[in-house]
């Protein structure tokens, strides 16, 4: 009986231990777990989120089951001894993901919108502000596409004492960290031909606007979302290419394949004729329908035109040089490629990497919704790293969501390396799902 007993009191005292070995093993002090933890008590870590997608109306937001977890987050930042900087890398607030059919500032202005948001997203903006009051760790904003007309005025009401990293050029902006001036990082929209902002098109009836046609499409796919992706009301009429147009309309009716692609996307049960899409936004005022964005052809084989947008598939060129692309992209390339991921990651290696004006040897972006990090080399040789920053939205079908970057850069110790991880926060659980080094 005596053996039997102490047996038992044996096998309690290991699950015991097996418990606090557990514990240990999820304690947030513990380098293994807690991404923020760079084991040389020196305040230098640089964490990198992006495309939080924070709606006004959590009805129809694409980030609303995600939010208590990505407060959970910025809380853990802010708690972090060694985290020197927070980069919010675009598409923070989200002006972009409203139904076409609703009046976004609601008979208001940007300033109320914005604040409509900080209310609806309360816990996560207490949050950032709690990491800006405290003083310790730098929060940095740089604009994405979504949010791409938001003021500097409209982001420091909501979020005063933020750090906003903005290129001269209105809806860009490309920030290197403080003392770390071969890190970029910026949204990654400047190169995408539906996203990159345009102060060319529609200037007379929208004067001063530089909204893309993306915004456009936005507009339809969240009214999709809310109409509960049924099946289309309408649909386009067949087209043929203009094979005697020359170039500008080869790549129109590119742009109308793109366009075609998008009504097939999200099919809503309205008329393309119907002046659904409401605006007050961005410097437009009237009321559009899916006929105004769609090029249309008024014979077969015939010119194509377009309302919306006219002259779009000539201005590239012009978009290009005014958003300060250092290497720029053929028209046709950029239209064709507006909706692959694989293309905005490449950009981070040609118009970083391969450029010999160009520094920098550590590239973030977001935008895609693709979290990566890939191995890359310098136009001489040198290890470069890219990495995504992936997303916050609630459905990212086939990819994870609540993804973060998390850089550590190398010490003056000629063996220490600059550390680029990216995370996954799904179930509130730390999961590091890819790294990589180098030294420069």
């Amino acid at each position: 009986m005596k053996t039997i007993k102490r047996l038992l009191i044996a096998f309690f005292v290991m699950l015991l231990l097996s418990g606090f070995a557990s514990r240990d093993k999820s304690d947030p002090i513990d380098p293994e777990v807690n991404p923020f933890i760079n084991g040389r008590n020196e305040r230098n870590m640089i964490v990198i989120i992006s495309d939080l997608h924070l709606g006004a109306d959590l009805n129809y937001a694409e980030c609303k089951n995600n939010l208590l977890s990505l407060e959970k987050l910025l809380k853990r930042i802010k708690a972090a001894p060694d985290v020197k900087e927070l980069v919010i890398a675009g598409d923070m607030i989200d002006e972009w993901f409203v139904p076409a059919t609703t009046d976004t500032y609601q008979g208001k202005d940007q300033a109320d919108f914005v604040r409509r948001i900080a209310t609806a997203n309360k816990g996560v903006f207490d949050a950032i502000n709690g990491i800006i009051q405290a003083g310790n760790i730098l929060v940095t904003y740089v604009p994405g596409n979504h949010d791409l007309t938001i003021t500097a005025t409209n982001i420091e009401s909501v979020l005063p004492g933020i750090n906003q990293a903005r290129d001269e050029v209105p809806g860009l902006g490309t920030y290197s960290p403080v003392d770390y001036p071969a890190i970029a990082i910026e949204h990654g929209h400047r190169y995408n031909f539906f996203c990159a902002p345009d102060p060319i098109s529609n200037q007379v009836m929208a004067p001063g606007t530089i909204l893309p046609p993306g915004y456009f499409f936005t507009r339809i796919g969240a009214l999709y979302v809310i109409q509960g992706r049924r099946s289309a009301g309408d649909i386009l009429p067949v087209f043929t290419q203009n094979i005697s147009g020359g170039d500008s309309q080869d790549l129109l009716f590119r742009y109308l394949k793109l366009w075609k692609m998008a009504v097939r996307m999200f099919p809503i049960t309205n008329k393309f004729n119907e002046k659904i899409i409401l605006t007050n936004v961005g410097g437009f005022t009237g009321n559009y329908s899916v006929n105004d964005l769609v090029p249309y052809q008024l014979s077969a084989g015939g010119i194509i035109d377009v309302n919306l947008y006219k002259g779009i598939q000539d201005n590239w060129e012009a978009r290009q040089t005014l958003n300060n692309l250092p290497i720029h992209i053929a028209t046709s390339v950029a239209i064709d490629s507006v909706n692959s991921a694989t293309y905005t990651d490449y950009q981070a290696k040609l118009q970083y990497f391969l450029n010999p004006a160009s520094d920098k040897r550590i590239v973030v972006f977001g935008h895609t919704h693709e979290p990566k990090i890939v191995d890359s080399e310098s136009f001489d040789n040198k290890k470069c790293i890219y990495a995504n920053s992936g997303t916050w939205i609630d459905r990212n079908p086939g990819k994870t969501t609540m993804n973060f970057v998390v850089i550590t850069p190398q010490s003056a110790d000629a063996s220490s390396q600059t550390l680029v991880k990216l995370y996954n926060f799904e179930n509130e659980v730390v999961t590091k799902m890819a790294e990589d080094t180098l030294r420069y």
